[in-house]
């Protein structure tokens, strides 16, 4: 019985350093890509990329706080994914802030800016989503910074998708389109993670 435990524990020891080195890497991408995207997505005006920079800084917050909880109660991860969602939820405002602002001062967008670097935001994320995809069933901690990722891949292609757009048609409205949807996007998985969460937090204080 006593060995059944350690090597329990010993497994649930590797798992942990396990998740712990995949956020660190996820969290030094989304760190470096927020900076980059922040700045060419003020440069070029696009809502949607400053959009998608300002979702990996939310990433970046993320993957901190992830990382923080790791060896911690299941109590203490589901508050992680309570914060997450208010976090999430938090940024597709301020998305929508945003194109309510380029709406009423209009630009087109320099849609060349936002399909280079929305492909190596995409790329950046696809690495990301890869490392993550083995923990995201591990715990409520993990499942939740896996929909993260996912929601990147998507919002990526949605920036090149609007760039695209852009250039064929020379209009601001594809980018606006996509910060809306992005948006959009973030406030129906933010709702999701948060159910997820209170649902934790409320078994786990029902059983202690």
């Amino acid at each position: 019985m006593k060995s059944c435990c350690e090597a329990k524990t010993s497994e649930l020891e590797k798992l942990r350093l396990k998740q712990g080195r995949v956020l660190k890497i996820v969290l030094a991408v989304n760190a470096v890509m927020f900076l980059i995207e922040a700045t060419f997505g003020v440069l070029s005006k696009s809502t949607a990329l400053l959009a998608d920079s300002l979702d990996m800084f939310g990433d970046a917050t993320v993957y901190g706080f992830s990382l923080y909880v790791l060896n911690r109660s299941n109590v203490w991860k589901s508050r992680a994914g309570l914060f997450k969602g208010i976090l999430m939820s938090l940024f597709g405002v301020g998305v929508l802030i945003d194109a309510i602002y380029r709406f009423s001062n209009p630009s087109v967008p320099n849609y060349e800016m936002m399909g280079g670097i929305g492909a190596l935001a995409l790329a950046a994320n696809a690495v990301c989503l890869y490392l993550l995809y083995t923990h995201r069933q591990d715990d409520i901690n993990m499942s939740s910074t896996w929909i993260c990722s996912r929601n990147d891949i998507i919002a990526n292609s949605s920036v090149l998708g609007a760039a695209a757009l852009v250039y064929a048609l020379n209009s601001r409205w594809p980018d606006l389109v996509v910060g809306v949807l992005i948006a959009a996007l973030f406030l129906s998985s933010a709702f999701g993670v948060i159910r997820e969460s209170i649902g934790g937090l409320k078994g786990e204080l029902e059983a202690a």
